[in-house]
């Protein structure tokens, strides 16, 4: 069973720091629209039009806003993505609670193949929570993580690790004389993990793009 358009849009509205009322202004309507909407069932269902606008603007499938069933890749030319409801932490560490991915981004097939080899299966979106990899990453942004670019082809770069219960997203500077590596913060206010071997950790993948709102 597909989730209440209604809920949807009020849970998209709280993790973007949208609101009703921009939405609203968005579509061309009265600032009490989409308060209208979510809160008292008025209109009973969004326009085709809006609908499609509202799943444009938060690149999620118009199903989930009431739209009629559809392919997980809503149009030619573009592939889906799953995103994961875990937070990757720039900081102490995030504990992973849920797994389960729902399509979330649609990108454009050519410029995937150029980003990775790897197959729309094996890439996942999440989200990054802290400040222990900012500039380069900061709080609220989406990355892209490789889960086929994980430990066999591991390297310097940015990755997602768990570590214990807990899930981080680091940069790692390999030892080229060993298999024994540094994980880095970017931010210097945070200290790095020197001289780590690899059954310490379990590298998830690696992060191969990453997507923030500009305020």
């Amino acid at each position: 069973m597909l989730p209440d358009p209604r809920s949807v849009l009020e849970r998209l509205c709280a993790e973007r720091g949208e609101d009703f009322a921009g939405l609203s202004r968005m579509l061309g309507r009265n600032p009490a629209y989409i308060q209208q909407f979510v809160r008292r069932g008025v209109p009973k269902r969004l326009k085709e039009e809006e609908r499609r606008k509202l799943a444009r603007y938060f690149s999620v499938p118009e199903t989930l806003l009431g739209g009629p069933p559809q392919d997980e890749q809503p149009t030619k030319g573009l592939v889906s993505v799953k995103r994961h409801p875990v937070t990757v932490s720039a900081g102490p560490g995030a504990v992973v609670t849920e797994e389960i991915g729902k399509p979330y981004f649609a990108f454009d097939e050519r410029w995937l193949k150029a980003l990775t080899p790897s197959q729309p299966s094996k890439l996942s979106i999440v989200r990054v929570e802290g400040d222990s990899m900012a500039p380069t990453l900061n709080a609220g942004d989406e990355i892209l993580v490789d889960l086929g670019d994980s430990s066999e082809r591991l390297r310097d770069g940015i990755y997602v690790l768990r570590i214990d219960d807990s899930v981080v997203v680091k940069r790692l500077a390999l030892n080229p004389q060993g298999r024994r590596f540094t994980v880095q913060s970017d931010n210097p206010a945070y200290p790095d993990w020197p001289d780590c071997s690899l059954d310490q950790i379990n590298c998830i993948g690696r992060v191969i793009w990453a997507g923030r709102r500009i305020v």
